[in-house]
């Protein structure tokens, strides 16, 4: 085993490695950028070294300084994570030729599978299935068009040197073709420094999953079972289980088979992940009295997934499955692998690298229960996922272990702490958080718990959508596809859990128990309470919910009654009592246990069923705001001007791209918000502008 490693990476998964390094008593090196000076990465390690500026290409992609780096401390070996150099073959020989051991696949092995095209051949080679396309190395695009008809629509373009989402179009029909196809090239180049592509039939209801691999370097390969990632939003995992809900042993085994086969091809060593896509026919299988096979669950009736009662859902039975892609490194998702394994994949990492046997046989693994791993990042679903900058204010999470199994059945992966700040340099994700249980629904009870019981305020997360998806008509019952978060929109976006009523009751509770406690000894003519000699009193509060005016009036009674009207609605009577957890809370007939979090006029409000927040306006200071200017349309977060798709003068039309943004390594297209006339570009593609920041000018149609 090493003495000490150098972690080439920074976040959750520096984090992560440390961990396991500090059990095995491995010293640890981390390396930093300016924006990571400070971050819960550099604390975590035993030794730090500066790379260079905030952004990548700056610091964590410069292989060179990070080798100096493990050479000045003596470093025996580089852990590279997952992203930036992790399945960089150049770094993976520099390594090696600087006396240092790379803890991951050879060179050969990164090189095979780095590119789409040449994997492909390669599999096919292996035996291993694959999706019919197009994987040449010529890249005209008037080929590629003529070869997507050949293929037949709807085709997907894929980046070949790609993964994790980026660089990736689904196209409907050929005359969007050739503008999905710049855009998929100009996203390869910019996230991994080559456009080439390649062109697959798109799969309909496909599912995600992949094979967890783990070569050693004495030739043997085993596979820890499956990974169900069928939960994505712009080809991005959100949430990921393992096992793979409803797989028959048959499928399971063929893919576990193939899944070896393909790391075999390669001589792989150490990590890594086979992904595949499997073509469901669709329908139930029925059991009991209603044996047979369906195309939907008998009226009324959701039929829950497999073990958890009368029927199963049918998403595999005579399904197909193909190669998609190797990812030569660790996966994000690995945590689920591990709680169903009780293994530690780090630690089998760190051994394999240092010559050690594969710990186990294929023989001797087993699942046990049922994982499942939710993505938290700062981002605003409802606002086509936009990822969001910011300082995390409040940050507060459930208990929890760092480990392969926590004695709560939740465990949480984090590289922030409460202070921290989520800059735009960087991948969004805050967290993960992941649940076991002996059954899926004993998991998905327990995530739903830990996400509730979540904390963030600062910016926007996806924690309150996270939970509707675990609520949703398909996802509880395990009913899953890559169009699962597409299929639900009705059940997932636009959903406010908490009400302007009770938010605005917790909102003006928490403001009323701040101003007593500040007034404290105060005698009665300098309390803010409404309490009077004699009649009723009324206080105003004035808010903004969801950027719209609202109003609540809280009305004192005699002997210290309180009724409060919010909007347009009648006054409710309105009772709190403060906690050690917050405010019990009783408007009118309700009861809500509340958590109130304050920043500056912004109330950040937490309950059972959900998250709101709700801002405090000073009537007099607000009284003469002019209203928005109209006719402009700003940058919805810090990022890089890629390209305009119009010119002054243009007529536009509402919903028409009018220019592309990239931000943390995602393209994101800025659309007409209505008919008009563009008056003036006010930037340039290449252009850093900050959020809200005017793009260009538009006037009214006439």
């Amino acid at each position: 085993m090493f003495d000490k490693i150098l972690i080439a990476n920074r976040g959750e998964i520096a984090c992560r490695v440390a961990a396991t390094a500090r059990r095995l008593a491995v010293r640890t090196v981390a390396v930093y950028s300016e924006a990571d000076a400070d971050a819960a990465h550099v604390a975590a390690c035993d030794e730090a070294v500066a790379l260079g500026g905030s952004a990548p290409k700056d610091s964590y992609l410069q292989w060179q300084r990070i080798l100096e780096a493990a050479r000045a401390t003596g470093a025996q070996a580089v852990h590279p994570g997952y992203g930036f150099l992790s399945e960089n073959e150049d770094f993976a020989r520099a390594c090696a030729e600087a006396g240092l051991v790379f803890i991951g696949p050879p060179p050969a092995a990164i090189r095979a599978m780095g590119l789409k095209a040449e994997s492909k051949r390669l599999m096919e080679q292996a035996g291993v299935p694959l999706v019919p396309g197009y994987h040449g190395a010529d890249q005209d695009d008037a080929l590629l068009a003529r070869e997507a008809g050949r293929i037949g629509y709807p085709v997907l373009i894929k980046a070949s040197a790609g993964g994790g989402g980026k660089g990736m179009r689904i196209v409907e029909k050929p005359e969007d073709f050739a503008a999905a196809l710049a855009s998929c090239r100009r996203e390869a180049s910019n996230s991994f420094g080559n456009d080439a592509v390649l062109v697959e039939k798109y799969v309909q209801r496909p599912r995600h999953i992949e094979m967890q691999v783990f070569g050693d370097t004495q030739g043997r390969v085993v596979h820890l079972f499956e990974r169900d990632c069928s939960v994505q939003r712009r080809y991005q995992k959100v949430l990921e289980e393992a096992p793979a809900p409803g797989l028959p042993d048959d499928l399971r085994e063929r893919m576990g088979a193939a899944a070896i086969a393909a790391a075999r091809a390669v001589g792989y060593v150490g990590a890594g992940t086979v992904e595949f896509i499997v073509e469901q026919p669709g329908g139930y299988l029925l059991e009991g009295a209603d044996a047979g096979f369906a195309a939907e669950p008998p009226q009324g009736e959701t039929r829950p997934p497999r073990g958890a009662g009368s029927g199963t859902q049918c998403a595999t039975v005579g399904a197909r499955f193909y190669f998609m892609e190797m990812n030569t490194r660790l996966q994000v998702e690995h945590p689920v692998t591990e709680a169903i394994t009780g293994l530690d994949l780090v630690e089998w990492q760190l051994r394999v690298a240092s010559g050690e046997p594969l710990p186990l046989a294929q023989a001797d693994l087993r699942i046990d229960g049922h994982a499942i791993e939710a993505r938290i990042c700062a981002e605003n679903p409802d606002n086509q996922f936009l990822p969001t900058t910011g300082t995390l204010q409040v940050y507060r999470t459930p208990a929890a272990s760092a480990f392969a199994r926590s004695p709560h059945g939740v465990r949480i992966d984090g590289g922030v702490r409460e202070g921290d700040a989520v800059t735009p340099f960087y991948d969004p994700m805050i967290a993960k958080l992941i649940v076991h249980g002996a059954t899926r629904a004993e998991a998905l009870a327990r995530l739903d718990a830990a996400l509730a019981a979540t904390r963030i305020a600062g910016l926007a997360t996806n924690v309150a959508f996270l939970r509707r998806i675990v609520a949703s008509p398909s996802f509880a019952p395990a009913r899953l596809d890559t169009a699962l978060i597409e299929r639900e929109r009705a059940a997932l976006f636009g959903h406010d859990a908490v009400g302007l009523p009770l938010a605005a009751a917790a909102a003006v509770a928490h403001r009323v128990e701040a101003e007593r406690a500040q007034q404290q000894g105060a005698g009665p003519f300098g309390r803010r309470d409404g309490w009077r000699g004699l009649g009723l009193a009324t206080r105003r509060f004035d808010f903004l919910w969801h950027d719209q005016p609202a109003r609540a009036v809280l009305t004192y009674g005699r002997a210290g009654a309180l009724r409060l009207a919010v909007g347009d609605g009648a006054d409710e009577p309105l009772q709190w009592r403060s906690t050690a957890g917050g405010l019990d809370l009783h408007l009118g007939p309700q009861r809500v246990q509340a958590e109130v979090h304050a920043l500056g006029d912004a109330l950040h409000v937490f309950t059972p069923a959900g998250s709101a927040r709700i801002d405090l306006q000073d009537r007099l200071a607000h009284a003469g705001d002019a209203p928005a200017e109209g006719g402009r349309l700003t940058a919805p977060m810090p990022g890089k001007v890629v390209s305009f798709a119009v010119r002054a003068g243009d007529t536009v039309a509402r919903g028409q791209p009018l220019a592309v943004m990239e931000a943390m390594k995602m393209e994101h297209t800025i659309a007409a918000p209505a008919d008009g006339v563009v008056e003036e570009l006010l930037h340039a593609p290449g252009d850093q502008v900050a959020e809200g920041a005017e793009l260009l000018r538009l006037a009214a149609a006439a």
